[in-house]
């Protein structure tokens, strides 16, 4: 299959989303000598031109894409060519409004926005289907041609009536009998037994509390439908070129789309990654988001996009600062990123992302914008050669899985504070700050090579999950899980005693009494710690090891339990003592970071043979870099002792 290599060619991708069609032909000349000046060697055209493309039905119009294909590859940048399903035209929906999806109270949500369809619709993949032949058809030997790009940030959910359609052969393909879903929607409960699979529906909206293995069902569905539709495309695509490589972007750490799935469906695993530059954890909500995609990627990934100054969608949309845009791009190379691409080159005059930045600002050229990407093309240039198709050696791995994360958010759950994206983010966060490099992985993945692995929640846990855990720990791997770990099944149902009884011995639990969630702001105290968010009653184990709760109903009572080379954390820590607990525990199963002695908010990666040092403080720092290096950004030479700016970062190699 190819990979991201074959369109890297050993350089760093550097460009982004080019959306000529907003502006004059007359212009298009002037942005490429731009480009050219930024050392931009890749756009991705055509994201949201399918009413440019197919203004009625069946019509093409390819001129403006065959002169703008033309140019880039004389000018030496390649196309990232997109597939524009994502935003069908008005046109559609007018003619076929069984594209259009429902929500679930039934009500159309109409064109005039964008992801304006059903991925349920015969209509929809019909037309979509027509369109991307076509493409590929004219532009699959164009020499521009780098990489294909299927729609765009796959997110819509449909609970119309084509969509109940296909949930019911979907569930049908599951579950063969309506006697085996009634078992596996537990519908002995509320009178809900179904007698007839025309009674099953989406999880419209109801009186009271939806089934929640119904709606998890149905979000395992609408993810299947929306790869559907992606590689319906893709093998399109693929057919007519099967030696470029595919990709489709995914948002960061997003609900909707079961993504260790769809990374095994595409060539190139790419994310489009926002950290917003007035959060004080930004830095590390985007080496999170680069963690997991390089995990999925299993090697190099491409950020597709991120911005080059402020985004459109938040109360307050705040510029980045002098040096975070090249810092926090240098951030997703050390972390395995061979693409570093931005929506979008030019900023919008008009329509709704108009306050978005793009790599030319309003300002133009002579802003700091343009300059700043200008500076930041010519290091990523420099150090292409030694960088790309580099993989990092981690020996921890955290584990994330979107079904679990899925069934742990229904509406009846214990408490509505506890949330699975921030839980991964404190323990990640922990890491982070221990300086401590992690992978991802799925709890059914083979974790032998990892010195330890972490679970901050696995609500659910299917038994082979369970069994892997079992057999990682048996072979010599250190395991610590964080409370409501293995509660349910793969139809979440609860399990005898709380917690499945395997994990239970393994660590030492002889009886869940009670789970015990903590309000908002609440604290437990715990011996040499506060716990934040949950607390459990456990009984513990003779010979198992305990940190115990101090006070209150839990008094003497285990916070934490260590049997062997089991761990288990029935609270949430506040964040020091997270980072203490859990960077002991990394020493101990023999995980180092990669330099001893970093000063707070300085990250240090070792990608293959280069060691990325990068300052994410606003005041200089000095870095204890043992050994002798040169620094492939300025060319100096590095002994012993590394000095950076504000925001300064350096990519050494020994």
């Amino acid at each position: 299959m190819p990979q991201l290599g074959d369109a890297t060619r050993g350089r760093i991708l550097f460009g982004g989303d080019y959306n000529p069609e907003q502006w004059p032909q007359e212009v298009w000349p002037a942005d490429v000598r731009l480009m050219k000046e930024a050392r931009v060697n890749s756009v991705t055209l055509g994201v949201f031109s399918w009413a440019k493309l197919e203004p009625r039905p069946g019509a093409r119009e390819f001129g403006w894409l065959d002169r703008l294909m033309d140019l880039l590859h004389d000018n030496g940048i390649g196309v990232v060519l997109s597939t524009p399903t994502a935003s069908p035209p008005p046109w559609l929906g007018r003619l076929h409004p069984e594209t259009l999806p429902r929500d679930e109270d039934g009500r159309v949500e109409w064109w005039g926005g964008r992801q304006h369809f059903s991925h349920s619709s015969e209509a929809y993949r019909r037309y979509a289907a027509a369109i991307t032949e076509d493409l590929a058809a004219r532009y699959g030997s164009h020499p521009a041609l780098t990489m294909w790009h299927i729609n765009n940030e796959y997110c819509t959910y449909d609970w119309g009536d084509e969509a109940a359609a296909r949930f019911r052969r979907w569930l049908k393909n599951k579950y063969v009998t309506l006697d085996a879903l009634n078992t596996a929607w537990g519908t002995a409960f509320w009178s809900q037994g179904y007698g007839d699979w025309n009674e099953v529906l989406p999880p419209r909206h109801a009186h009271y509390l939806k089934n929640p293995t119904q709606v998890l069902d149905f979000r395992r569905f609408t993810s299947d439908m929306l790869l559907e539709c992606y590689v319906a495309e893709r093998d399109i695509v693929r057919r007519h070129t099967p030696h470029t490589p595919v990709t489709s972007n995914f948002m960061p750490l997003w609900v909707g789309q079961d993504a260790w799935r769809w990374a095994a469906e595409e060539d190139v695993v790419s994310v489009d990654l926002y950290p917003d530059p007035r959060d004080p954890f930004g830095a590390q909500s985007g080496a999170l988001v680069q963690d997991l995609t390089r995990s999925q990627a299993r090697g190099p990934w491409m950020l597709m996009e991120q911005a080059a100054g402020p985004v459109n969608w938040r109360g307050v949309n705040h510029p980045k600062p002098h040096g975070l845009n090249r810092l926090w791009s240098l951030q997703a190379v050390a972390r395995g990123a061979d693409a570093v691409c931005y929506f979008q080159w030019r900023q919008s005059r008009q329509g709704a992302e108009k306050f978005h930045s793009g790599m030319v600002s309003h300002a133009g050229a002579e802003g700091r914008t343009y300059q700043e990407v200008k500076r930041l093309g010519a290091e990523l240039h420099k150090i292409s050669g030694d960088v790309t198709g580099g993989h990092i050696q981690s020996d921890i791995a955290l584990l994330h899985d979107w079904h679990s994360w899925w069934a742990g958010a229904q509406d009846g759950r214990l408490s509505t504070h506890v949330d699975h994206p921030d839980l991964l983010r404190a323990w990640h966060r922990a890491l982070w700050e221990a300086h401590l490099t992690t992978d991802f992985a799925h709890p059914e993945h083979d974790l032998t090579r990892y010195k330890l692995v972490l679970a901050p929640q696995l609500y659910l846990l299917t038994d082979t999950a369970i069994d892997n855990l079992l057999a990682y720990v048996r072979g010599g791997g250190t395991l610590v899980c964080g409370f409501l770990t293995g509660i349910a099944d793969e139809d979440d149902r609860v399990r005898p005693g709380g917690v499945d009884a395997r994990l239970r011995e393994l660590f030492g639990i002889r009886t869940l009494h009670e789970w015990w969630p903590l309000d908002a702001g609440e604290t437990v105290e715990c011996d040499g710690f506060r716990g934040t968010l949950w607390s459990e009653e456990i009984e513990a184990e003779d010979g198992a090891t305990a940190i115990p709760y101090k006070g209150g109903e839990l008094d003497g009572l285990p916070a934490v339990l260590h049997q062997g080379r089991a761990w288990y954390v029935s609270t949430l820590p506040e964040p020091d003592a997270l980072r203490d607990l859990l960077s002991r525990i990394a020493a101990d199963a023999g995980a180092r970071p990669v330099l001893d002695g970093l000063p707070a908010r300085v990250e240090a990666v070792r990608r293959g043979d280069l060691l990325f040092v990068l300052n994410h403080g606003r005041e200089p720092v000095t870095v204890d870099v043992p050994g002798t290096h040169r620094d492939l950004l300025t060319g100096e030479r590095v002994t012993g002792r590394l000095t950076l700016a504000r925001y300064g970062a350096a990519v050494l190699r020994p």
